[in-house]
C-alpha cells in the first residue's frame, strides 16, 4: 500500500541514508524522495513516497524514523495519487507541451504536484467569484470566499459554508492579475509550508506566460 511521509530530518550528509535504512528495517520500501524545504535551524523537510510489505502498519514506520536523533515525522497518510511524485520540472513539461491550455493544465496538475486532494482557477467579478476551471473532487460552488484581493502566494481560510472542507487546507496565489487566482485544497494536512507558497506562485507565474506566448 502506497504512503506518503513528511519527515523532517538534519541537512547533513548521511541524514537521509539514516531514515532511508530505518524505513526498509520497518517494512517499508522508498519509491521516491523530494526536498520539499530546507530550513534555517539546519534542517530538511522530505517528502518520501514507499510502500508498506503486508501487515506492516504506518505506526512502525513513525516509530522506526522517529527513534533516530534529530529527526521528526511531520505527517504519515496514504497516497492515493500512487506511483510516483511528480516534480516541478516535470509540471512545467507538462504545460509547455500545451500552451493554449496551460493555465486550465496548471489546475489539473495541482493534486499530484502538491499533493493536494483539488485544484481550481477562480475569478473575481461583479457578481462575486467564478470558478473557470476545476479538478473533479473540487468544490464546485465559492461561495464565502473572501479570497481577494491577493497580490502574493497565501493560505486562506476556508469559507463557513463549506461544511464539508472544514478540514481541508487552503492555498492560493494570483494568476496574472489581482482578479484570478490558483488554489488548491488539502484535507487534514500536512501543513502548508512557505517553500509550497513559493512554487505555487512560481508555477502560477510561470502558467501566465506559457500561456500567453501561445
Amino acid at each position: 500500500m502506497p504512503y506518503l511521509l513528511r519527515v523532517e530530518l538534519p541537512d547533513v550528509p548521511g541524514s537521509l541514508g539514516r531514515v532511508a535504512t530505518a524505513i526498509g528495517e520497518a517494512g517499508g520500501d522508498i519509491e521516491a524522495i523530494e526536498i520539499v524545504e530546507k530550513r534555517p535551524a539546519g534542517t530538511a523537510v522530505d517528502d518520501v513516497l514507499l510502500e508498506t510489505a503486508p501487515g506492516v502498519m504506518p505506526d512502525s514506520i513513525i516509530s522506526a524514523c522517529q527513534q533516530l536523533e534529530g529527526v521528526e515525522v511531520i505527517w504519515i497518510s496514504r497516497y492515493a495519487a500512487g506511483g510516483n511524485l511528480f516534480l516541478d520540472l516535470e509540471a512545467v513539461e507538462a504545460l509547455t507541451a500545451n500552451p493554449v491550455a496551460a493555465l486550465d493544465e496548471l489546475i489539473d496538475l495541482l493534486p499530484i504536484t502538491f499533493r493536494a486532494d483539488w485544484g481550481i482557477r477562480v475569478r473575481r467579478t461583479d457578481g462575486g467569484v467564478k470558478i473557470l476551471h476545476g479538478t473533479s473532487a473540487a468544490p464546485d460552488l465559492v461561495e464565502g470566499a473572501a479570497w481577494f484581493p491577493l497580490t502574493r502566494p497565501a493560505t486562506l481560510e476556508v469559507p463557513e459554508e463549506w461544511e464539508r472542507w472544514t478540514s481541508t487546507l487552503v492555498a492560493a496565489a494570483p494568476l496574472g492579475d489581482h482578479d484570478e487566482l490558483v488554489v488548491f485544497g488539502r484535507r487534514g494536512g500536512p501543513e502548508i509550508l512557505d517553500s509550497e507558497l513559493a512554487r505555487l506562485g512560481h508555477l502560477a507565474a510561470l502558467a501566465v506566460s506559457i500561456a500567453k506566448a501561445g
